[in-house]
């Protein structure tokens, strides 16, 4: 496994034995990558991801060799030879491969011409050597083969069997593929009208290279063809495929040549090109869906660690025409105080009565922010908001709705609010968004935040363990509130899981709020390992040892001691001071256990105890003579916030309903190999509007330096 691993990381052979081992143990990647630096040689969360990737790889290919093997010495087939070759195998193309000619397949042409006696004679057109062959094919003329050419034409099914299962050839014509393999699109013509189909519209007639097809490209025109607009075809030069396998079998210039080449000719067009272009397709599809995951994660992680406005009293609204907007007023820990429904905007059109009370709300709730959800009559209601009169300074934010509806229908939903109807609840979770995003959209599955590209095309259970492993690293990154915390949260915490997540909840409803680190051993079922794992996670408010609200982990607080009892002072003393914390020497700290990375980790915690690694969140303001995509002209420049980014540029919204593409190539004037190195999701720019295609509602943008 550690060879294996190493051939394909090319990282330190020493830092991945450890890894694993602590993999084996339990631990969880942030723990790991965290609290575990001089075991792993400080590899980061990234690193140890790929090292849980090909370990399960590993694995995966170890239980189908063992499954393989057993059902070969079943058969009383597995040879010498036959098993150390299985053994040695290192990817389960070569091994699937190998164990071909053993499958126990459905009834097929080769087995049919066995039972009727012919695998002699094809052996002999194998050899090439007989002469007379028609002779010799004669003497195979019985039962169920009535002439010479049934005769013929069964040896040859055989023959092309054979030549399907040599591993050569199917590796040379896998190279082929790989090389030169195009991928080409036609309509479907009783399609070609349909208002559906008009998106696909670019694929109706399409011819590419297979291997140097984006990824965004090639799961479109997958979904055209399930959707049956288009019809795919993988092409490669198969006179060029048939002669390359000609010269590995046909060695004379006999009757059994022509036969051969009929039985090449078969085998390449029967078998061998119909499941090595699929299979060349699926890893096409597999590759295109890594590179649509690795997006969807990045803007996952990005839309997770948005900016929060942390513990503030908040106004939040859904806006709404004809149902009007539910207004909801949050306490600064996001609990529910008050809710109503205003009607501003037609067809009631009760402005000057919404305005009194939002400017009666915001007072007597004592608000100190506004969140107003991005979607219908938000532009409406933000103008609105912004003509009361508050009595204090007052913070007015558009917050992205994407999930709400999912959340508010949900059974967390309706567990935190049995009382209210799906729409209250859809504007406590915008609030909430504002306060703390993280917090909020651990609530919802993730595939539904919709930050990414293709993301319902792509497979499914690849997406949901690596956006797992996204929420897991940013929620541990950022550290929980253990007396706040919902369960959705505290169950993404470092060993914690749902069921624990939920005995920490009931704990802490029954005996109210943990005081120290030392009292969530309490918690039924929380053992040792899921304490190791979890306790430098969750964080104590005011609690006596102040380490408790720190990222320095419990196994560590007799460090701190020793390091503050040195300099003669307390914990609460050392924690902050600069001055003294600069003054440390380090390697007097050192044990076999504990290094100079995990010690610098805990003077940089010491520094600034609890810092949270998250910007702050800053007020915009779209251009508000924009109203509609008409409104836009060419050369404008426009604030906007890019909302979704994908390999071919990103999405930004400029406060009208059509979001506009910023392309790839109109991101920078050289040329960009990473859309992530040049903006972030929800990142305020300014973009220049290139075109406006009204027809098709598409608006090209570019960004402005």
């Amino acid at each position: 496994m550690i060879k294996f691993i190493t051939s394909k990381t090319n990282l330190p052979e020493n830092s991945i034995k450890n890894t694993v081992d602590l993999l084996n143990q339990d631990c969880t990647i942030p723990f790991i990558s965290r609290y575990r630096k001089e075991a792993t040689g400080n590899l980061d969360e990234v690193q140890i991801g790929e090292i849980v990737k090909y370990k399960d790889q590993f694995e995966a290919l170890e239980k189908r060799k063992i499954a393989i093997l057993k059902a070969l010495e079943e058969q009383d087939v597995l040879t010498t030879e036959l098993k150390q070759k299985i053994e040695a195998c290192t990817d389960l193309t070569t091994l699937e491969d190998l164990y071909l000619p053993y499958k126990k397949s459905r009834k097929t042409k080769a087995e049919t011409a066995r039972k009727n006696g012919l695998e002699p004679l094809a052996k002999i057109i194998m050899s090439q050597n007989a002469n007379d062959l028609e002779s010799i094919a004669f003497k195979y003329v019985k039962g169920e083969v009535k002439t010479v050419d049934e005769a013929l034409e069964g040896a040859r099914h055989i023959i092309a069997e054979w030549i399907n299962e040599r591993t050569d050839i199917r590796n040379n014509l896998r190279k082929q593929l790989e090389r030169y393999a195009m991928i080409a699109t036609t309509v479907v013509k009783t399609k070609k009208d349909d208002e559906n189909a008009q998106k696909f519209r670019d694929y109706f007639d399409w011819e590419e290279s297979l291997n140097r097809i984006p990824s965004h490209r090639l799961l479109a025109i997958l979904r055209a063809e399930k959707e049956g607009f288009i019809r795919v075809k993988i092409n490669i030069d198969d006179v060029k495929a048939l002669e390359n396998i000609d010269r590995k079998i046909i060695k004379s210039n006999t009757a059994c040549a022509d036969q051969l080449e009929l039985a090449i000719s078969d085998a390449y067009k029967r078998l061998l090109f119909p499941s090595l272009s699929n299979e060349a397709l699926q890893k096409a599809k597999e590759k295109a869906d890594e590179a649509a995951i690795t997006v969807f994660a990045k803007n996952l992680k990005q839309l997770l660690l948005g900016s929060p406005l942390g513990e503030k009293r908040v106004l939040a609204i859904d806006p709404g025409f004809r149902t009007g907007c539910k207004v909801v007023c949050l306490d600064a820990q996001g609990n529910l105080l008050h809710n109503e429904t205003i009607f501003p905007h037609p067809p009631k059109s009760d402005s000057i009565g919404a305005i009194k009370k939002l400017a009666t709300l915001t007072e007597a709730y004592k608000i100190e922010a506004i969140a107003i959800g991005n979607g219908t009559a938000s532009r409406e209601t933000e103008a609105l908001v912004k003509k009361v009169h508050f009595k204090n300074d007052m913070q007015v934010f558009v917050v992205s709705e994407a999930g709400a509806s999912i959340y508010s229908a949900s059974k967390i939903a309706r567990d935190e609010f049995p009382n209210y109807d799906v729409t209250v609840r859809g504007s406590v979770s915008i609030g909430r968004r504002l306060q703390d995003p993280l917090a909020e959209l651990v609530k919802i599955d993730a595939k539904s935040i919709g930050v990414g590209q293709y993301q319902h095309d792509v497979d499914q259970n690849k997406l949901q363990k690596q956006l797992d492993v996204v929420v897991e690293n940013c929620v541990n990154s950022v550290g929980v509130n253990i007396n706040t915390a919902s369960v959705p949260l505290l169950s993404y915490v470092s060993g914690i899981g749902p069921k624990l997540a939920e005995n920490i909840y009931n704990y802490r409803n029954e005996n109210g709020a943990f005081t120290s680190r030392n009292e969530i051993k309490k918690v039924p079922r929380l053992g040792g390992k899921a304490f190791e794992q979890g306790a430098a996670f969750l964080r104590i408010k005011q609690a006596k040892n102040p380490l408790d609200d720190s990222a320095v982990h419990p196994e560590s607080y007799k460090i701190v001691e020793k390091m503050a009892k040195d300099l003669k002072v307390s914990v609460d003393e050392l924690i902050g001071n600069k001055d003294l914390l600069q003054h440390i020497d380090l390697k007097q700290y050192c044990t076999d256990s504990v290094g100079l990375p995990t010690l610098e980790d805990i003077v940089k915690e010491l520094d600034k105890p609890g810092l949270d690694i998250r910007e702050e969140a800053k007020v915009f303001t779209f251009n508000q003579n924009i109203k509609t995509i008409n409104d836009l002209v060419s050369g404008q420049l426009l604030p906007g916030i890019v909302n979704n980014i994908t390999n071919f540029g990103c999405f930004v919204d400029i406060g009208i309903k059509e979001s506009g593409l910023i392309h790839v190539s109109n991101l920078s004037d050289s040329f960009v190999k990473d859309v992530n190195e040049h903006v972030h999701l929800h990142q305020q720019v300014i973009v220049k509007v290139l075109d406006v295609d009204i027809p098709r509602k598409r608006i090209q943008l570019k960004l402005h330096k």
